[in-house]
C-alpha cells in the first residue's frame, strides 16, 4: 500500500470546521500522506460539509454528485453524513461517510479502501460516542491563528436548526487540555488565538457550572503575547455571567468583539424558535458591552422570513438593526431542513422573503458604514494576520476586531504589531496606510 497519496480538502462553513480540516490534514500528514490545493492532482477528495444553510447544502450536493464522476477517492465528512447519508449515497454511491465524531478514522478509512477491505460506515447518531477534537495533529491553514475548539454541540433544541442532530448535546473538552492545545499553538508562533464551538457561552454546563470565565481567565494569563477573539455566545447563557465577561474583557488581549446571535427581534418569534430569552435580554447585554467598549464590534446572526413572522415581526428586526447597528450581521433566508420541528410548517411566499431579506440587509449596510464614520484619519494600532490574494494586500485587525486592509512591498510585516492611518473606509473594513 502506497503511502504518498495526493489528499485534497474542500471545507465549509464555520471556524470549528476549519478546525476540523486542519485536524485531518494533521492526521493525515503524519500518517505518511500529503495535502495538496491542486483538487485536480488529488487521489482522494474530502469534503468537509456544513449544512446551517440550504444554498449551501446544495452547492456541495452538486459537488458530491461532480465527484461520482471521477476517479478519485471521495470522503464526504462534517454535519452532513449524519443527517444526510441516504442522500449522500444516491448522489454518490462510492463515497465514503465519515461522521462528525470519527475524525480520528480518517487514516484507516483510506488505508482501508486501498486495501480493498470492506468499509464500515462511520457515521452513528449523534451522542453515541464522544471525540475530543484537541490535541490532536493539525496543520494550520493560517500559522498566526489558532482555532480551538472548546466543546461539542449545545444546550439548545431550536426548531430551525438541522445542525444539533449531527453535533448532539454539549460536551465540553477539559479545561486544561484546552490550555495545553493553546500553549502548543502559541509556542508554535500563532498571534491569535479563536475560541470556538456550536455556543461558547454554555462551557462546562454539562459537568454542572458556567466554566467559561474561568476558562478565559487562564488563557489570558499565559505568559505569551497574543489576542484572543472569543465566538458565538447565545443570550440565554451570556446574561448569568455578564458581569463576569464585562471585567474580562478589559483585558488588552481580548479582542472588543462580541458574537451574539438573536435570530430574531420579535420574542414572538423567538418562541416559536424556541430560543428561551427575550430581545429585551439581548438589549440589555449589548447595551452594556457597548457601555463599557464603545467601539466593539457587535456581530449577530438573524433568520429572515420565519414561516409563522408577520410583518410586524420583521419590523422588529429592522429596529433592531437600526437601535444597534451591528457592525457584522449573518442574514439567513429561513429554509426548511428535514426532520427539524419547523419542517412541517409552511414558508413564507418566495417575494415576501426575498423582499424581507433585502431590506434588512440595506438597512445593516447603511448603519454599519455610519460605525465606521469616526475611524476616518484615526491612528491605530493592529495586528496584521493575513496575506490576502490581492498582490502586495495584507489584513490586519484593530482591538475591536476591524478589519484594515494594508498595500506594503515588506513580507516581514505579517505577524507583527503595527500602527496605522486610517485613509478610507468600506462598510465591513477600513483601509490604512502604515506609519
Amino acid at each position: 500500500m502506497q503511502q504518498n497519496k495526493l489528499i485534497y480538502i474542500e471545507t465549509y462553513g464555520c471556524s470549528a470546521n476549519q478546525n476540523n480540516s486542519e485536524i485531518l490534514a494533521g492526521l493525515l500528514t503524519s500518517s505518511g500522506f500529503q495535502i495538496t490545493n491542486n483538487k485536480e492532482i488529488a487521489d482522494t477528495v474530502i469534503l468537509n460539509t456544513c449544512i446551517v444553510k440550504n444554498k449551501t447544502e446544495n452547492k456541495i450536493k452538486r459537488k458530491i454528485q461532480d465527484q461520482s464522476k471521477t476517479k478519485q477517492l471521495t470522503i464526504i465528512t462534517g454535519c452532513m453524513p449524519d443527517t444526510d447519508s441516504k442522500n449522500i449515497k444516491q448522489l454518490n454511491p462510492k463515497a465514503l461517510l465519515l461522521g462528525t465524531k470519527h475524525l480520528k478514522s480518517i487514516v484507516k478509512t483510506i488505508q482501508d479502501k486501498e486495501s480493498n477491505l470492506p468499509i464500515l460506515n462511520n457515521t452513528t447518531k449523534p451522542n453515541k460516542e464522544k471525540e475530543e477534537k484537541i490535541l490532536l495533529p493539525k496543520i494550520p491553514l493560517n500559522n498566526l491563528i489558532s482555532i480551538t475548539q472548546i466543546s461539542e454541540g449545545c444546550l439548545s433544541n431550536c426548531t430551525f436548526c438541522k445542525t444539533k442532530l449531527s453535533k448532539g448535546n454539549l460536551h465540553s473538552y477539559t479545561q486544561d487540555n484546552i490550555i495545553k492545545s493553546i500553549k502548543n499553538d502559541l509556542q508554535s508562533g500563532a498571534k491569535e488565538i479563536w475560541l470556538t464551538s456550536q455556543g461558547n457561552g454554555c462551557y462546562g454546563m454539562d459537568r454542572g457550572k458556567r466554566e467559561l470565565p474561568e476558562l478565559l481567565t487562564k488563557i489570558l494569563s499565559l505568559p505569551h503575547r497574543f489576542k484572543l477573539r472569543l465566538g458565538m455566545m447565545n443570550p440565554q447563557h451570556v446574561l448569568p455571567i455578564l458581569n463576569e465577561l464585562i471585567e474580562i474583557y478589559q483585558n488588552k488581549k481580548m479582542y472588543k468583539f462580541l458574537h451574539i446571535p438573536i435570530q430574531s427581534a420579535s420574542n414572538k418569534i423567538l418562541r416559536d424558535m424556541k430560543r428561551p430569552y427575550k430581545i429585551e435580554e439581548v438589549n440589555q447585554i449589548i447595551k452594556l458591552f457597548k457601555d463599557s467598549f464603545p467601539n466593539i464590534t457587535i456581530a449577530t446572526d438573524i433568520i429572515t422570513g420565519y414561516p409563522t413572522e408577520t410583518k410586524a415581526d420583521h419590523q422588529q428586526n429592522l429596529y433592531f438593526i437600526t437601535k444597534h447597528k451591528p457592525n457584522i450581521l449573518n442574514l439567513s433566508k429561513f429554509s426548511k431542513h428535514k426532520n427539524t420541528q419547523a419542517q412541517s410548517l409552511k414558508e413564507l411566499n418566495i417575494e415576501t422573503l426575498n423582499k424581507r431579506n433585502s431590506e434588512i440587509m440595506r438597512q445593516h449596510r447603511n448603519t454599519a458604514s455610519e460605525n465606521k464614520n469616526h475611524f476616518k484619519n484615526q491612528i491605530l494600532k493592529v495586528l496584521v494576520n493575513k496575506k490576502t490574494y490581492l498582490g502586495n494586500i495584507y489584513e490586519a485587525r484593530d482591538e475591536n476586531y476591524n478589519i484594515i486592509l494594508i498595500k506594503s512591498q515588506d513580507k516581514s510585516i505579517l505577524g507583527k504589531t503595527l500602527q496605522v492611518k486610517i485613509i478610507k473606509l468600506g462598510v465591513h473594513h477600513m483601509i490604512g496606510e502604515i506609519i
